[in-house]
């Protein structure tokens, strides 16, 4: 479990073979986990200087993570510990899919960017709401029928990868896991009839 609050932004040293090796100054065990571009992943070995996981076919196929190289930016995040205050929003790290953003308008220090993201994300994004966008909590501002806008903070902009957003760039995206719990409890009430 994260929070969506990035803790520093590593880079890609290599990625051979589904080994993906990020430097990061990090401390994490092997078999922690660790938010990569909001994709959990297990520490797999590591030293003072980087941490290195391995990426399955299917993590790839579903994430923008396949189309890291040396010298990629990802937010990084260790898993949430028990005590830890939860400053964002409740992030699996299992991401829903990958979206691209549309545009960026700046406003005042801060930038309103819009995501087109695929319909079956969209249908979780309320107004004001949560959604993750690679691995960082943000509220949604505004909703159309392509995709939703957040506005970024100086701070936001500053210490994640989502400051060097352009126009076509692919994030991952996962949607607020309350919704897929309502969703799926409003469907069992009615296959089974409203008893209240």
């Amino acid at each position: 479990m994260f929070t969506g609050l990035v803790r520093e932004v590593g880079t890609v040293v290599s990625f051979d073979d589904g080994r993906l090796r990020v430097e990061s100054s990090l401390v994490a065990a092997v078999g922690d986990s660790v938010s990569i571009a909001g994709v959990c992943l297990t520490v797999v070995d590591g030293d003072r200087k980087t941490l290195a996981f391995d990426a399955v076919p299917e993590t790839l196929a579903r994430t923008t993570l396949g189309r890291l190289a040396p010298g990629s930016s990802v937010n990084l995040e260790p898993a949430l510990r028990a005590g830890e205050a939860l400053g964002g929003h409740y992030v699996q790290g299992h991401v829903d899919g990958v979206g691209t953003a549309r545009s960026l308008e700046p406003e005042g220090d801060s930038r309103r960017v819009w995501f087109d993201a695929p319909p079956d994300i969209l249908r979780y994004c309320v107004e004001k709401g949560s959604v993750a966008v690679d691995g960082v909590s943000l509220t949604v501002a505004e909703i159309d029928d392509e995709g939703f806008a957040a506005a970024l903070v100086p701070h936001t902009l500053a210490v994640t990868t989502l400051g060097s957003l352009v126009p076509g760039d692919e994030v991952n995206l996962e949607a607020d896991v309350l919704a897929k719990y309502v969703e799926r409890l409003a469907g069992l009430r009615s296959l089974h009839g409203d008893n209240g």
